[in-house]
């Protein structure tokens, strides 16, 4: 399994280090493990919204519509 995965050194505080360490301890998981799945979450839930750009659609009723953009953004 780990043939494949590269390896990279992070530098993290003391204290974010502590934390690291006890909640992996706490979940039964090496630190490598909740790393990895740390970082997977927080790349994986990244999206770009297109509405961040509807103030340069050329539209002008966008302040009006702007609740209406949004949810057509967020709607699953």
């Amino acid at each position: 399994m780990l043939a494949y995965m590269k390896r990279t050194t992070v530098k993290l505080s003391d204290e974010t280090d502590a934390l690291l360490r006890h909640e992996a301890q706490r979940r039964g998981m090496t630190i490598s493990e909740l790393t990895r799945e740390a970082v997977q979450a927080h790349l994986g839930s990244r999206r770009v919204l297109g509405a961040a750009a509807a103030g340069r659609s050329g539209k002008n009723d966008v302040s009006e519509r702007v609740e209406e953009i949004l949810a057509s953004e967020v709607a699953p």
